[in-house]
């Protein structure tokens, strides 16, 4: 049978026998005409009927087949369907479940330390205003015991930032600390306070009771107001307070310089109670650590060596009054008098030694080294002096001094005595037997200086140059050529053993100087030092 589709005849199919698809309802008229969807495209199912050669138009029982085919068909592509869908929600849901642990969990802890701290700042406010509650029946002139008829005890504790060097001029140092004081106030204590609170409005601060205390050996003392008044106050729970200061205060301290400047000096702060007895105030150190300091600081002249916290007692005509003291034992550093005092001096020293090894002739070279030398020890000795304070008793800074000007000088005078032997003219008086006149022998032979090398050559004196050994008679006595020559004899060898006299000096000086410098030195050093 033709198809007028495929021929393109007009035909126009009756409506008897016209079935109907059984999925689209689209009317055709015979086994080869498709059945058309709404856009004229044949079903993927209908290809494989007409592939098969079972068609909508066929016999019940292929119709029968090709319906049951076609349900297993559209029931296998649901099945597949909705297996891709559960796929991809299981996708989305695990992409969300990311997003919402990245952005919420977050923004979850987030809310809820705001939450926490809304809720903090509340507490805070409302400790305030328990506070404020407190206060109106407060009395800050009554002690937290006077109730009890007890004294109160606070407990103190010192921080210090810096510590100035010792002034020996002024006798005083300069310190910058924090002052720390701790007590219980049972009348601030509350069951609502839970947590510290801190104060530094000095309207609140004023408005509680506070230890009076002082500094007794302060020469003066300031308060630090930058950037704001530092002083603190916080109220812990159980009532206990800590007040706390910053000052800068300057304190006297009482030096021993008679070992300066290899000197120790244990140098105290005090604190006091002013106005209130023992009966009603008793201060004590903390117990651990109660005076610590910063661990960077340096001083330029001294070395800590310990800090001893103590007690005292202060004792008046009105009352007996609490007091604490904390005691400095500090070491001078003896580097900056080693390189500007000691080491000079030493060298100056050994420099006017050098007169030892020159020559007994060379009067200039040698006076002038000398008078050098004790001119510079002295002017040393002098910038020392300047900048220390006049004490009545001797330092051992004036004693190195000292020596050092006594050993200069005396390498001076070493000096003097050894060219005095050098220059010498011996005096030798030969007198007449009848006459009581002398005369110096080498005046005599001044002019007979060839006397002694033969008798001949040696010319006759004239009575004016030798009186004492010309007779009366204008000649030369008897028995007097002998007697000149061995004059001259002695004269010559008078002189030559002062000369020798003279460098024997000088060779044992180069000896014995450095020795009994060294001898004192270890002396010196071992009776300061030790």
């Amino acid at each position: 049978m033709a198809d007028p589709v495929a021929d393109g005849s007009q035909h126009k199919p009756s409506h008897r026998g016209r079935r109907s698809s059984p999925r689209h309802g689209t009317p055709y008229s015979s086994p080869g005409m498709l059945p058309l969807i709404g856009d004229n495209i044949p079903t993927l199912g209908m290809l494989c009927l007409i592939r098969d050669g079972a068609g909508p138009s066929s016999s019940s029982s292929s119709q029968l087949v090709w319906r049951r085919r076609s349900r297993r068909r559209r029931r296998r592509m649901s099945i597949s369907s909705r297996r891709r869908r559960k796929e991809t929600c299981d996708h989305d849901r695990r992409v969300w479940r990311t997003v919402m642990e990245g952005v919420w969990f977050p923004g979850l802890v987030l809310t809820t330390l705001l939450a926490t701290l809304s809720l903090g700042e509340c507490g805070k406010v409302n400790n305030l205003q328990i506070l404020d509650n407190l206060l109106k029946d407060y009395d800050r002139r009554a002690t937290p015991t006077n109730y009890l008829n007890n004294a109160t005890t606070v407990n103190c504790e010192l921080y210090i930032r810096s510590f100035g060097s010792i002034d020996p001029n002024s006798m005083d140092y300069a310190v910058d600390l924090y002052l720390r004081q701790s007590w219980v106030d049972e009348r601030l204590n509350h069951a609502d306070i839970m947590q510290p609170l801190d104060l530094n409005d000095p309207n609140l601060v004023k408005a509680i009771w506070k230890p009076e205390v002082y500094f007794p050996n302060a020469k003066d003392a300031e308060f630090q107001f930058v950037t704001v008044p530092n002083v603190l106050v916080r109220i812990n729970p159980m009532g206990k307070i800590l007040y706390m200061l910053r000052l800068k205060l300057v304190f006297a301290c009482m030096m021993e310089l008679s070992k300066f400047p290899l000197d120790s000096q244990v140098c105290t702060m005090e604190i006091a109670s002013f106005s209130k007895t023992m009966k009603e105030l008793k201060l004590s150190w903390k117990s651990d650590a109660p005076i610590k300091m910063y661990k960077n600081m340096r001083m330029p002249q001294f070395e800590m060596e310990k800090i001893v916290p103590t007690t005292c007692q202060e004792s008046f005509q009105i009352g007996n009054y609490s007091c604490l003291v904390a005691e400095f034992h500090m070491r001078r550093a003896i580097g900056f008098h080693l390189v500007q005092s000691y080491l000079p001096t030493i060298l100056i020293v050994v420099i006017s030694w050098v007169s030892f090894w020159m020559d007994v002739d060379s009067v200039p070279g040698r006076t002038t080294l000398g008078v050098t030398t004790l001119l510079t020890v002295s002017s040393k000795s002098s910038g020392i002096q300047a900048g220390l304070p006049q004490v009545s008793y001797v330092k051992a800074i004036d004693v190195w001094m000292g020596a050092c000007t006594a050993f200069v000088f005396c390498a001076l005078l070493e000096f003097t005595l050894v060219n005095y032997l050098w220059r010498r003219r011996p005096q030798v008086e030969l007198r007449p037997r009848g006459g009581s006149n002398g005369t110096c022998l080498a005046d005599r032979l001044s002019h007979t200086t060839s006397y002694s090398h033969t008798q001949k050559t040696t010319p006759i004196p004239s009575p004016s140059d030798a009186p004492g050994i010309i007779d009366t008679k204008g000649g030369l006595s008897p028995g007097q050529d002998e007697k000149t020559l061995m004059a001259a004899q002695l004269v010559r060898a008078i002189k030559q053993s002062n000369k020798v006299k003279a460098r024997q000096i000088d060779e044992y000086c180069r000896g014995i100087f450095p020795l009994l410098f060294g001898l004192f030195n270890i002396s010196y050093w071992c009776y300061y030092m030790l």
